[in-house]
C-alpha cells in the first residue's frame, strides 16, 4: 500500500473511531445479560435463529464488504482464520449486514457469496439485516463490531476485534486479538479478561 493510500485509510479508521461510543453508552445488550434472540435469513435462504445455537458458543460479527477497516482484516487474512479458529472449535460463527438497501457494501446474496469466496472467509452464516432491527437491538455502531455468547446465551464480549485501532495490516500482529482471547476463555471455563472494548471501524450503514 503506498503511503498516501495507507494515511487516508488511517484517517478514515480515526475518525470512525472518535464516532463510535463506548458499550457502556450504546445501549441495546448489556455484557453479563441474556443476548436477546432474532432471526433472519441467510444468503443461502436459510433462516437462522440465535436460539436454535444455545449450548454453543456464538459469534455475531457485523461487516461491510467495502468497509476499508473490514477490508483490512479480511484481505489480510485475519477474520477468515479467526472464523476459522472459532468454528473448528465447535462455535457458530455469524456476520450479519445491517446496511440499508442500496448502502454502502449492501451486496445481493450472490455478491456476497463471491466476496466470502474470494476472501476464504468462513463464517457460519452471512445474513442481511436491511431494517437494522437486529443491528439496533444489539446496538452495533462500526463494521467491524464484534459480540461473543456463551453456551448458556450470556453475552461475555462486545467491542473491537482487536486492541490497535489501525486500517495498517502491519498492526494485526502485534494487537490483542480480543475474541480470540473471549473464545480461548470460554473454552477454559474461565472468565473473559476484556468483556467489553471500544469498536473501531466504518460506521454501521443503517
Amino acid at each position: 500500500m503506498n503511503i498516501p493510500a495507507f494515511r487516508t485509510l488511517s484517517l478514515l479508521a480515526i475518525s470512525a473511531l472518535a464516532a463510535i461510543p463506548s458499550q457502556e453508552a450504546l445501549g441495546g445488550v448489556a455484557v453479563g445479560q441474556p443476548a436477546p434472540d432474532f432471526s433472519l435469513t441467510d444468503i443461502n435462504g436459510q433462516v437462522r435463529k440465535l436460539s436454535d445455537y444455545r449450548g454453543k458458543t456464538v459469534v455475531l460479527e457485523w461487516t461491510n464488504p467495502e468497509c476499508p477497516i473490514v477490508r483490512k482484516h479480511y484481505l489480510s487474512g485475519n477474520m477468515p482464520s479467526l472464523q476459522k479458529y472459532a468454528t473448528a472449535g465447535g462455535a457458530v460463527w455469524l456476520a450479519i449486514n445491517s446496511g440499508h438497501p442500496g448502502a454502502e457494501g449492501d451486496f445481493a446474496p450472490a455478491q456476497a457469496a463471491q466476496w466470502l469466496s474470494s476472501t476464504g472467509a468462513a463464517p457460519t452464516a452471512y445474513m442481511r439485516d436491511p431494517d437494522g432491527r437486529v443491528g439496533h437491538l444489539y446496538g452495533a455502531k462500526a463494521t467491524p463490531h464484534m459480540f461473543v455468547i456463551s453456551a448458556d446465551g450470556t453475552l461475555v464480549y462486545a467491542g473491537a476485534i482487536d486492541s490497535i485501532p489501525s486500517a495498517d495490516p502491519a498492526d494485526i500482529a502485534q494487537a490483542t486479538n480480543y475474541v480470540r482471547a473471549a473464545l480461548d476463555a470460554l473454552r477454559a471455563g474461565k472468565p473473559v479478561a476484556v468483556a467489553t472494548s471500544r469498536a473501531y471501524g466504518c460506521s454501521v450503514k443503517y
